[in-house]
Parts: C-alpha cells; structure tokens; sequence
C-alpha cells in the first residue's frame, strides 16, 4: 500500500503531470472565479516551465551532473558477478524479448551482455519483482533477453522479489557476499543505486549504462524545437532528484566512492 502511494505521488511529482495540473488550477481561476490575475500567471508560468524543459540545452544541462560522474566502465578487473537492475518492462509472449524491456531496462540489459563478454566467467544477476499484474516478473523478462543474446542459463541468476532499489541491495548482498562485482544501472541513477548498496555493506564497481544527456553536436533544430523526448530527459533529473531527497529523509544515505574504487 505505501509503496504504491510513494509511486502515485511521485508520479504527480514529475514535470508534466504538475505543470499540467497547474495549468488546470490556472484555468479554473480564469472560468470559474474573479482571481483572473493569479490564474494568467499560473497558465503562463507553466507554461514557460514546460517549454523550457522540453528543450535540449536546458534538459541535458540539468541532466548532464547526475550522470558524469561514473564513466564508462572498461576496467580490466575481473568479477564474479554482473548486477544489472531492473527498469521499466511489460510482457507480451508474441513480442521479440528485448521489446519487454521499456525506457530504461534495454540499454541496462545490453551493458549487462557487453560487460558479462569481457568477463565470460562472471554470473549475471538480474533484480526486479513482478509489476501490476504481469505473470512474469522483471528480472525474468531481463533475463530472457541476455539468454537470447548468448548468455548461457548457468551464468544467470533472478532476484525477482525486490520492488525497489533498496531492497535489490538487499537481495544482491545475500548472494555476493563481499566477491567483487559490476553494478549497471542507468547513469543518473547510478549515485543513488551506490548509496543504497554501500549502505547495505557492499563495494560495487559501477559500470553505467544508459546515458542520455547529450554533449556531442546536433542539429541546430534539434536543439532549438520543443521535444517530448528532452522533457524525458527533465523527467529523469526530477526522479532522481525526489529519489536523492527520499533517501537522505529515510537516512540511507553513504558517502559514495569515486569512480573506478
């Protein structure tokens, strides 16, 4: 119960469903009550809001510092384990494996392959419990993928009872014990998935995957036109930035390591 109403209001938290529901607030006032002047500036102020956060100089330049901290992991260590966590996910039979994955799980799952290819002997590990009323949970479906993609069964592992970040450390801890691993998760996620599994005792090397903001050149309408996929991009600063505030409240939060350590 708690945990569905943590992700109901942080779901209203997120950038389009508050400015929508300010520009509603805003509309009243203009319809319904003499308070016309409060009404103009919420419509407008939401308005600008939604604007700006749907432009890509402003999206990933606020989302850029959440993930450049943690490069790329291409690290010579070896590791007996792989922890990919879940993302978003659904499960239709008839679709190829990959296409359950949503928004963030795919490219966590690819990384999850590439890193299990340079370390061949590792298990990967794949966290998530089941969502509303899939059959299969998200572990299960992110597991489908890496088997059709050549990972052997017995280099995979599923940890399909943990809900959220915090329990997934808690899952991964009873079976790694303190044997060095890879955690992939997405790249703004990454400090706060550090977080969690520090304080959980552990010592993961992170290995990113999934970087969005973009710092390389693009078209000059690219940057210039209002896109849904740049308010994403504003939509994961806004997660993550809950998701820290979150945590610090519930005091899980530890000093993360550098990058590499």
């Amino acid at each position: 119960m708690f945990f569905g109403l943590k992700k109901l209001v942080g779901g209203l938290l997120m950038p389009l469903p508050l400015l929508l529901l300010l520009m509603a607030a805003g509309i009243l006032l203009l319809w319904f009550s003499r308070w016309h002047k409060s009404g103009k500036i919420l419509v407008s102020l939401s308005w600008a809001l939604l604007l700006l956060l749907s432009l890509q100089p402003v999206a990933d330049r606020l989302l850029l510092p959440l993930e450049s901290r943690y490069p790329t992991w291409n690290g010579s260590e070896k590791v007996d384990f792989i922890v990919v966590l879940g993302g978003g996910y659904t499960f239709n039979p008839d679709w190829a494996p990959s296409s359950n994955l949503i928004g963030n799980s795919l490219p966590r799952v690819a990384e999850g392959v590439r890193q299990w290819r340079r370390n061949p002997q590792a298990t990967m590990i794949f966290t998530g419990a089941a969502a509303g009323q899939n059959p299969v949970s998200n572990a299960q479906v992110a597991a489908s993928v890496a088997l059709s993609l050549g990972v052997p069964p017995d280099h995979i592992q599923v940890l399909d009872r943990p809900k959220d970040t915090e329990q997934e450390a808690r899952a991964v801890r009873g079976v790694v014990d303190q044997r060095p691993f890879l955690l992939v998760t997405s790249a703004n996620h990454m400090a706060r998935a550090l977080n969690f599994f520090h304080a959980a005792g552990l010592t993961p090397l992170a290995a990113p995957a999934n970087q969005l903001a973009i710092a390389s050149p693009l078209n000059w309408w690219e940057r210039a036109i209002p896109s849904p996929l740049w308010l994403s991009h504003s939509d994961r600063v806004v997660y993550e930035t809950l998701g820290q505030a979150w945590q610090w409240l519930k005091g899980g939060d530890a000093p993360s390591a550098e990058p590499g350590q």
